[in-house]
């Protein structure tokens, strides 16, 4: 979601070949991007991708995953946001030509169209004024159309919660076309999909796909003594959910677990993530090559019980301080 904001296409296919040569294979993205959100570059990570894809000749090695935005206000510049049939049109057209292939892999909800906790909200509280109508089965009936014409393979929901995952699952058990996915952050400062969502998750055979899984970069440590020139924060402040007292506070005390197990912060961090047994890919993000080989070398490493004891422990004082 950088590429087309804070790394130009040069970069962003630099990445994608160095990626390819370590052997990943999942490539996501999303309309919206690239971020913070606007006008002038809206779709410019998809854009990136495609001219990867073209230059590359090769297709069908990669998952190549998207999404439609939601209502919003910062979105108003795409469309109104709403899951119905010419917004998905619109969206899925418009993805396909800027991504310069036929068909999407997993196609994705960005987020809910109703009034729920995400995007930094922890508990919920209902709306009595929210207008939105249950439209689970027409918008599975929707995507079912686009997966019979090829357009798309699979579909996906993100920023969802465990209402809105079992929503769709019984739907599909009537017949409707299966959200194999979800997309939510989850690292050391934000596992609340453990309390509810990740139950629905194993019974219904969902995957799981963190993002943030660093919180921003919060857990590579580069923000515990300052803020640094040109990251994410010091260009774009609001981007600051994770950058609260208690967030640095447990921060601190991983980074400690980590120096005391010979291990960076930033890959004790992704390693947490990868050992959790329903994630099925954990969506890394990098601005430069060297955060990316250190990110994708997370892989190599496996926690043991001890230090998944001492991060359980932190988790137990500060838990959960960035939703």
């Amino acid at each position: 979601m950088t590429w087309g904001e804070q790394n130009t296409e040069a970069e962003g296919h630099k990445q994608l070949d160095y990626a390819i040569e370590e052997g990943i294979n999942f490539i996501d993205t999303a309309e919206l991007y690239s971020v913070p959100s606007k006008k002038e570059t809206y779709g410019s990570t998809e854009k990136i991708i495609g001219t990867w894809l073209q230059k590359r000749g090769k297709r069908d090695d990669v998952v190549i995953a998207s999404k439609i935005v939601g209502p919003a206000e910062f979105t108003k510049h795409i469309r109104k946001g709403f899951f119905i049939k010419d917004e998905f049109e619109d969206a899925i057209h418009k993805s396909l030509q800027r991504l310069q292939t036929d068909y999407i892999d997993l196609y994705q909800l960005h987020w809910p169209e109703r009034q729920t906790n995400y995007f930094g909200k922890l508990g919920y509280t209902h709306d009595n004024n929210d207008i939105w109508q249950d439209n689970f089965a027409e918008v599975l009936h929707l995507l079912e159309g686009f997966i019979k014409q090829g357009k798309i393979r699979n579909i996906g929901i993100s920023n969802e919660t465990a209402y809105g995952a079992m929503r769709y699952a019984e739907e599909a058990k009537k017949g409707s076309p299966k959200m194999i996915t979800i997309q939510n952050p989850y690292n050391l400062l934000n596992r609340k999909d453990e309390i509810g969502l990740t139950e629905v998750l194993h019974r219904e055979n969902i995957g799981h796909l963190p993002y943030s899984p660093l919180g921003f970069g919060m857990l590579t440590g580069k923000y515990l003594e300052e803020i640094p020139k040109n990251s994410r924060v010091d260009l774009f402040p609001n981007y600051n959910r994770y950058m609260n007292e208690n967030s640095y506070k447990a921060t601190r005390q991983y980074n400690e677990i980590a120096k005391k197990h010979g291990i960076s912060l930033t890959q004790m961090s992704l390693a947490f993530v990868n050992q959790q047994p329903f994630v099925t890919s954990n969506i890394i993000g990098a601005t430069t090559m060297e955060q990316l080989s250190e990110n994708i070398g997370s892989i190599d490493i496996t926690l043991t019980d001890q230090i998944i004891n001492e991060i359980n422990a932190v988790h137990a004082q500060v838990p959960n301080p960035a939703p």
